[in-house]
């Protein structure tokens, strides 16, 4: 029996080339290419960004890059490999980056799509994302994006504190 490994983890430096490729294959097709490998070691080292990778038995499977900033995160990448959609990669390194963003105190995640991915919208929309501007030639003045996101601190705080009323909250006594 063979026993299958699977994980998030921090990207190195070595994965950005194949991170790019990703990205020029399967995110920025038909749009020319910006996210080289350059520009992804530069999010790789820079403290304000996160870059993590997707592994099954040390093959990288998906990546995401995102931003953070004060109260504030922007999904600026999130690729999976088009043979392993379907099977909860993009939804696991969406959830470790929503942990990771509230552990630092964002309380929203931004991100673009292409007006045209319905199937992407979709994903985003199940894990709770909600488009709330379109923005014409987005995308190398080319394509449409539809801007979405989603509200965490309050949310999580609420969940895990269903007894306290916070600031942001009117009080429903008697």
């Amino acid at each position: 029996m063979k026993i299958m490994t699977r994980r998030v983890i921090l990207a190195h430096y070595s994965d950005a080339y194949e991170m790019a490729i990703m990205s020029r294959d399967y995110i920025e097709y038909g749009l020319g290419w910006s996210w080289t490998p350059g520009r992804i070691v530069k999010h790789i080292r820079d403290q304000d960004n996160v870059v993590i990778k997707f592994l099954r038995n040390n093959q990288m499977l998906g990546f995401a890059v995102m931003h953070f900033d004060m109260d504030l995160a922007h999904l600026n990448l999130l690729a999976v490999k088009p043979e392993f959609r379907k099977q909860g990669i993009g939804r696991e390194l969406m959830n470790w980056l929503h942990v990771s963003a509230v552990t630092a105190g964002i309380e929203t995640i931004l991100l673009e799509v292409r007006s045209s991915n319905r199937i992407a919208r979709s994903f985003y929309n199940r894990l709770g994302y909600k488009g709330f501007q379109t923005i014409s030639g987005y995308y190398g003045g080319k394509e449409t994006a539809v801007r979405m996101r989603k509200t965490l601190i309050k949310q999580s705080i609420r969940n895990n504190m269903p007894n306290i009323i916070f600031p942001w909250e009117k009080w429903q006594g008697s």
